[in-house]
């Protein structure tokens, strides 16, 4: 591991002009990702910057109905909140699909929506990877990339992001609210992630020293009907084929898709063009069926047919 500077914030404003001022700094808040990349040598920062003390760990009701969520609320937390499984259970099911206990114990909102890709050429610094060191190359393309993009790719990057919950909050409209040098700012979540292109460093559209504050969902009534579906090899801890969110409504069923297959940003999809009887939709009993490949399964996980 290489030396490096630590510091405390005592407020957001603080922690945005340490970061300004440090090309080299990151955001410290529950660790879960960025602590396995100091490990392994993905991330060599040159100052860490301590954000988990700031008062952003609150669920809090907007006046026009919707529901603010603090940066620093853990995963654990907002699953739980009696109000998010309530109104949105398709984020309270995507976090519980996500990660395991211990993990999100510790990791927060902000995090969340900022981890890294899973793809094993990002991990291991023996390899090129352009997402790490840009230009060095993109051997996934040709090696091992089950779980890597079909849709949204580019020629330097095939990489997918591993969030769940981003997944969820896209479905529901989610913004995303920002504090950085120039001020305060709201970005929709759907255009907060990058397609890769020719820059697959950059993962979203964030500047450096822009700090995530809260993330707010709007108040939608066909949310308390929606469902979360994650398709995987085995129920605990893996990464996805698939994964999809989506709500009921009379006379069908809408939603918004994003495939694991596609790259960083998110396709949405408001219709899902399919016969309601088509769709799996939660079932009432306490395993609510995500843990065994269903027949009713709609795709095969690597396509849209």
């Amino acid at each position: 591991m290489n030396p490096f500077r630590y510091e405390r914030a005592h407020d957001a404003s603080s922690a945005v002009a340490l970061l300004a001022q440090e090309p080299g700094g990151v955001f410290l808040a529950g660790g879960t990702n960025l602590v396995d990349h100091l490990r392994l040598g993905v991330r060599q920062p040159d100052l860490l910057i301590d954000i988990s003390h700031l008062p952003f760990d609150r669920i809090e009701p907007l006046p026009d109905g919707g529901v603010r969520i603090g940066a620093l609320v853990h995963n654990s937390d907002l699953a739980a909140d009696r109000t998010i499984r309530i109104r949105y259970p398709l984020l309270a099911q995507a976090l519980l699909a996500g990660a395991s206990g211990q993990l999100r114990n510790l990791a927060t909102t902000g995090g969340n929506l900022l981890q890294r890709t899973r793809c094993v050429y990002f991990q291991d610094i023996t390899k090129p990877c352009n997402k790490r060191v840009p230009g060095s190359g993109c051997p996934a393309r040709e090696g091992y990339h089950r779980n890597l993009a079909i849709l949204g790719a580019s020629q330097a990057c095939i990489a997918t992001h591993p969030s769940d919950m981003a997944v969820a909050m896209v479905a529901l409209d989610a913004v995303v609210r920002v504090l950085g040098p120039q001020g305060a700012r709201v970005i929709p979540l759907v255009d907060f992630y990058r397609l890769p292109g020719e820059e697959p460093q950059r993962d979203t559209v964030l500047e450096h020293g822009e700090l995530i504050t809260a993330v707010d969902l709007p108040p939608l009534s066909f949310a308390t009907r929606s469902h979360y579906r994650k398709v995987r090899d085995r129920a605990s801890y893996a990464t996805c084929a698939w994964r999809w969110a989506a709500w009921r409504t009379s006379p069908g069923v809408h939603g918004k898709l994003r495939p694991s297959s596609a790259a960083r940003q998110r396709p949405r999809r408001r219709s899902a063009g399919r016969p309601r009887s088509s769709w799996p939709m939660p079932s009432r009993g306490p395993a609510m069926r995500s843990r065994s490949r269903s027949p009713a399964t709609p795709w095969c996980g690597r396509c849209l047919t």
